[in-house]
């Protein structure tokens, strides 16, 4: 285990480029994110190992990796296991290792215990557009939405019905309807980076690879998916 500062790399990046660290932009965020990924290619050089990517399939079909950063690896071992069931994982893990390591136990129950997010800017920076967006994104909605749209080539309106029946006492329909338009906004403008992902094996009845899953052209349009929401909300 080693332990690898790298705010001085990033500061003189941000130095090089005229970045106000006080701006808490993409670039902000995503030069911490590549400059960890310069960091394991080269320790990867150094030792003759590989990288192996954690992007796991929820984050992957919403973007929320970094071109050039943390999608590139020799080999993505998460990449068709949605963010839902890696909790389940990880809390497998915890349990498994209380007794043989009650350190790495501890470390993972407090993982579990933290709120996922995509974002790498302080906590109390994050100004969000939406209250409905101030919590945590949703990922038992986004994996619900996944599954139905890919697996079973369900249109928008079946899948707010299905979620309706599956979600309806927690989130009304008006919830429902934005969450879907953040999921296809976001799983059609993303198809860049999936489009370079990197070996991976196929786990479950999903996969985004564009070698045995997904084939899909990066330009493609979510506008039909969304006019239909449109109508629905």
């Amino acid at each position: 285990l080693r332990h690898i500062d790298i705010s001085g790399s990033v500061r003189s990046h941000f130095a090089d480029i005229g970045q106000n660290i006080n701006n808490y932009d993409a670039a902000f965020e995503n030069a911490q994110v590549r400059e960890r990924a310069q960091v394991l290619m080269d320790i990867a050089d150094q030792t003759g190992g590989i990288v192996v990517g954690t992007a796991d399939l929820s984050e992957l079909a919403l973007g929320h990796v970094t071109y050039n950063g943390d999608l590139s690896a020799m080999y993505n071992v998460n990449a068709s296991i949605p963010k839902t069931l890696v909790r389940y994982l990880v809390q497998y893990v915890s349990r498994d290792k209380a007794e043989e390591d009650e350190a790495l136990s501890v470390i993972l129950t407090d993982i579990l215990d933290t709120p996922g997010s995509s974002e790498l800017i302080p906590v109390d920076s994050r100004k969000p557009v939406l209250n409905l967006e101030a919590g945590p994104e949703p990922y038992e909605l986004y994996d619900f939405f996944l599954y139905y749209m890919l697996r079973r080539s369900f249109p928008p309106g079946k899948i707010l019905r299905l979620a309706e029946q599956a979600f309806g006492r927690n989130r009304p329909r008006p919830v429902l309807v934005h969450w879907m338009k953040v999921f296809y906004r976001r799983f059609f403008s993303q198809q860049f980076k999936r489009s370079s992902l990197a070996d991976g094996p196929t786990i479950g009845s999903v996969t985004l690879s564009p070698r045995r899953g997904l084939f899909m052209p990066s330009d493609a349009s979510a506008n039909l998916w969304l006019g239909e929401l449109d109508n629905l909300e």
